[in-house]
């Protein structure tokens, strides 16, 4: 509830003006504002997709140099997985979409999931 200078606005509001009336802006900024849980978006190792089509999807749907791209496929080759970036849930949720659909049309079984960070 608002408090004015006079005590609890109530029912003998009317004669107050906008000065006499204290917002306590700290508490309604803190309570109403959440910061959204974020997600990993990971590429799985598979025996049978090239490392240049990893490469190419990580440059074309992360925006990643050739330079960061390769060093993301080299850790899904050699340690099994690889951290393309950190999203809000629905940007999560598209990008393993694309990569996945992607992937299928060209063929490949390369995995991509989302993992809450």
């Amino acid at each position: 509830m608002l408090q004015g200078l006079g005590g609890f606005i109530g029912e003998g509001w009317q004669g107050m003006s906008n000065q006499d009336v204290v917002y306590d802006t700290d508490s309604v900024t803190k309570s109403s504002t959440q910061e959204p849980f974020l997600y990993k978006v990971v590429l799985l190792n598979d025996d049978f997709t090239p490392m240049d089509f990893v490469v190419e999807i990580i440059m074309k749907y992360f925006r990643k140099s050739v330079e960061e791209a390769t060093r993301i496929m080299l850790n899904v080759h050699e340690k099994g997985r690889g951290i393309c970036g950190v999203y809000p849930r629905e940007i999560a949720e598209t990008k393993v979409l694309e990569v996945n659909s992607h992937s299928r049309r060209e063929g490949h079984p390369l995995k991509c999931l989302m993992e809450r960070d």
